[in-house]
C-alpha cells in the first residue's frame, strides 16, 4: 500500500513538473490574456505589496523617533532635528559603500530602462540598497517622494520571482509591471492611478494582456495596505467645492502660469542632474544636506516629502508671502535632493510644489475677485494634479492619483481644464518633455526600441518553435537516409567535438546529383524571446536556431527564418 502511494506521488510530481516545463510555459510564451498569467501576477503581487507595507512600516517606526511631521517653525534652530538631512547624506553613503558598485543604480528612471530593454529584469542585488537608501532619506526629511522606493521594490520582487520560476521573458515583463502597480498601489492606496502610471510612464503601450495581471497586482497591493493601515485617502481633508463656470476663464490662466513654472522646474533639475552626475558621490549627498538643511532652518515646512507643505495650504487663514517662501524653498529643497542623487521619488514633492502654487494663486485671485475664497481647496488640488502631470507627461495618472486620494469626484473637470494649457505650453512652447526620460539620457540609458522588435518581445520562443526535429550522432554513416526518412522535420546533428554546438543538414541538387550540406546553428534558452532569435536571424536573413530547456544538451524545438518572417508579417506582432 506505502509503495502503490509512493508511486502515486511520484506521477503527481512527473506531471506536475511536466506541466510547469511544458504546457504553462507555452501558454504564457503567447501575447494572450490566460488565467495562469493572471494568477502567477497575483502571486508575485502579494510578495511585492509585503515588501513595501514593510517599509511603511519601517519608515513610521523612524517617525515616532524623530517625529519629523511635528517640525514647529518657532523653535527650528533649537531643535536637534535640523541636522537630520545631514546624517542622512552619512548613512545613504555608507550604504552605498557597502553595495557593490555594480548595483549602484537605482529609481524610476533606471526601472523604465531595464524594462524597456532587459524585460524588467532588475539585479536583486540593488534592492537593499534602494530599501535602505530610500528609507534613510525619507526618515532624515530630504524631500523626496515615496513612490520611487515602491516602484523599484515593486519591480525587484516581481522579476527576481519570474526569474526564480524561470518564467519566459515576455511574461517577465508583465510579472515586473504588475509589481510596479502592487507597489504604488501600496504605498498610495491608489489602485487604479498604479495601473494608469504603469502604462502611461513605464510601459508606454496599451495591451489587453497587460491590463487584467496589472490591475489585479494593483488590487492586492491597494487591499494589502488597507488591511494594515485601513482605508486611507491622503488628501482627503482637502475640501474641494464644485466650481462655477463662470471661474473657468480664471482656470486657464491658471493653467498657463502653471504650465510656465512646471517648465521651469524640470529644466532646473535635469541642469542640477547633468552637473552632479561628475561630481564623487560624498560630495552630492554632502551639499544635497547641507541645502535641505539650510531651508529646513528657515523654512521646515518646505522640506520633507510635502505632507507638512500641504498642510499649510489648508491653514484657516494662510499668508501669501509665507507660502511664497515656503513655494520657493520647497523648490530648492527638491532639486538639490533629486538632482543631487538622494534616493526617492518625485511625486510627493511635486504635490507639495503644486498645492503651494494652486493656493496662492488662488489667494492672489481672491484679492480681485473675491467669489474665489470658497474654492480655494479645489485650486490646491488642481496645482498638485497640474505639477504632477506636466513634469512626468502622465496628465491621465496624475489626474487619477489626485481622484483616489482626495476621494473627491468633483475635480475631474476643472482638472482637465487646467491641465491641457499648462501642459501645452511646457511641451510645446519650452519644449519640455518627461523628467524621467531626459535622466536616463543624462545617465546614459538607453529606452528606444524599434516597433518590430517591441513586437517580437511579446512573444516567446515557445510559441512559434517547431517540435518536429530528429537529432542524430555525427558519426553516423547514414546521415542522407536518416534525412529522406524525416519527412519534413528537421535533422540536427551533434557535434564530434563534445560540445553543445548543432549543425543542420540541408538537400542540395545539382545537375541531378543529391548532396549533403550542413552549417552551424546558434541556441536559444526557451525563456527567449523571438526578439533574440530575430537578432540572430536577421543579419542575413535565413538559418535556423534551436530552443533548449535549462541545459543546451536537451533541445526542445526548432525556429527557422521563414516562420519568423511569417510571423511579422501575420500582425500578431
Amino acid at each position: 500500500m506505502e509503495v502503490s502511494v509512493h508511486q502515486t506521488l511520484v506521477k503527481k510530481r512527473a506531471q506536475f513538473q511536466k506541466y510547469l516545463n511544458t504546457e504553462l510555459k507555452d501558454t504564457l510564451s503567447q501575447s494572450k490574456v490566460s488565467v495562469q498569467l493572471c494568477l502567477l501576477a497575483l502571486l508575485f503581487a502579494l510578495f511585492a505589496s509585503s515588501v513595501i507595507v514593510l517599509f511603511k512600516l519601517l519608515l513610521a517606526w523612524c517617525d515616532t523617533f524623530t517625529k519629523t511631521q511635528a517640525l514647529n517653525f518657532t523653535d527650528i534652530i533649537d531643535d536637534w532635528r535640523v541636522l537630520l538631512p545631514l546624517l542622512g547624506a552619512f548613512l545613504i553613503w555608507g550604504v552605498a559603500k557597502l553595495g557593490s558598485q555594480r548595483y549602484k543604480r537605482m529609481g524610476i528612471a533606471y526601472v523604465i530602462h531595464r524594462v524597456k530593454l532587459h524585460y524588467g529584469k532588475i539585479p536583486l542585488q540593488s534592492a537593499p540598497g534602494q530599501f535602505f537608501q530610500a528609507l534613510f532619506a525619507l526618515a532624515t526629511n530630504f524631500s523626496v517622494g515615496r513612490e520611487g522606493p515602491a516602484i523599484h521594490l515593486g519591480a525587484v520582487s516581481a522579476s527576481v520571482l519570474a526569474e526564480k520560476f524561470k518564467l519566459p521573458d515576455n511574461s517577465v515583463r508583465v510579472m515586473c509591471a504588475s509589481g510596479i502597480a502592487a507597489g504604488i498601489a501600496a504605498i498610495f492606496n491608489a489602485p487604479l492611478a498604479a495601473v494608469i502610471f504603469v502604462f502611461e510612464v513605464v510601459l508606454r503601450e496599451y495591451k489587453i494582456h497587460y491590463f487584467f495581471p496589472i490591475i489585479l497586482s494593483a488590487i492586492c497591493g491597494a487591499l494589502t495596505s488597507q488591511m494594515v493601515f485601513g482605508d486611507v485617502h491622503e488628501f482627503e481633508q482637502i475640501g474641494a467645492e464644485v466650481i462655477p463656470l463662470s471661474q473657468y476663464p480664471l482656470l486657464a490662466i491658471f493653467g498657463v502660469v502653471l504650465g510656465c513654472i512646471a517648465a521651469f522646474f524640470n529644466t532646473s533639475l535635469l541642469k542640477i542632474t547633468a552637473m552632479g552626475q561628475k561630481w564623487p558621490l560624498i560630495n552630492r549627498l554632502l551639499l544635497a544636506g547641507a541645502i535641505t538643511t539650510l531651508v529646513g532652518l528657515v523654512l521646515p515646512q518646505a522640506i520633507g516629502s510635502g505632507e507638512l507643505a500641504i498642510a499649510e495650504t489648508i491653514n484657516q487663514h494662510p499668508s501669501i508671502l509665507f507660502l511664497c517662501a515656503i513655494l520657493v524653498g520647497k523648490v530648492i529643497a527638491t532639486i538639490a535632493a533629486i538632482g543631487l542623487g538622494i534616493p526617492g521619488g518625485l511625486i510627493g514633492p511635486l504635490y507639495g510644489i503644486g498645492a503651494l502654487l494652486g493656493t496662492i494663486l488662488a489667494l492672489v485671485s481672491a484679492l480681485m475677485f473675491p467669489s474665489i475664497a470658497p474654492y480655494i481647496g479645489l485650486y490646491t488640488i488642481i496645482g498638485m494634479t497640474g505639477m504632477m502631470g506636466v513634469c512626468l507627461s502622465a496628465p491621465l495618472a496624475a489626474l487619477v492619483a489626485l481622484i483616489e486620494l482626495t476621494n473627491n469626484a468633483s475635480i475631474i473637470l476643472p482638472s482637465m481644464f487646467v491641465v491641457i494649457p499648462a501642459f501645452l505650453i511646457a511641451h510645446q512652447g519650452f519644449q519640455t518633455k518627461s523628467i524621467f526620460f531626459k535622466q536616463l539620457e543624462i545617465m546614459g540609458l538607453g529606452y528606444k526600441v524599434a516597433p518590430v522588435n517591441l513586437g517580437l518581445q511579446k512573444v516567446g520562443v515557445r510559441h512559434l518553435m517547431d517540435k518536429r526535429f530528429v537529432i542524430v550522432n555525427d558519426n553516423d554513416e547514414l546521415l542522407l537516409e536518416v534525412l529522406k526518412r524525416a519527412e519534413g522535420r528537421s535533422v540536427l546533428v551533434r557535434n564530434t567535438a563534445g560540445d553543445v554546438e548543432m549543425l543542420q543538414l540541408e538537400l542540395q541538387v545539382r545537375d541531378e546529383d543529391t548532396t549533403l550540406t550542413r552549417h552551424p546553428i546558434k541556441g536559444l534558452a526557451d525563456t527567449s524571446t523571438l526578439n533574440e532569435v530575430y537578432a540572430i536571424l536577421a543579419k542575413e536573413r535565413r538559418g535556423e536556431v534551436y530552443i533548449y530547456q535549462e541545459t543546451s544538451n536537451n533541445i526542445v524545438g526548432v525556429i527557422n527564418w521563414m516562420s519568423l518572417q511569417k510571423e511579422i508579417r501575420s500582425g500578431q506582432v
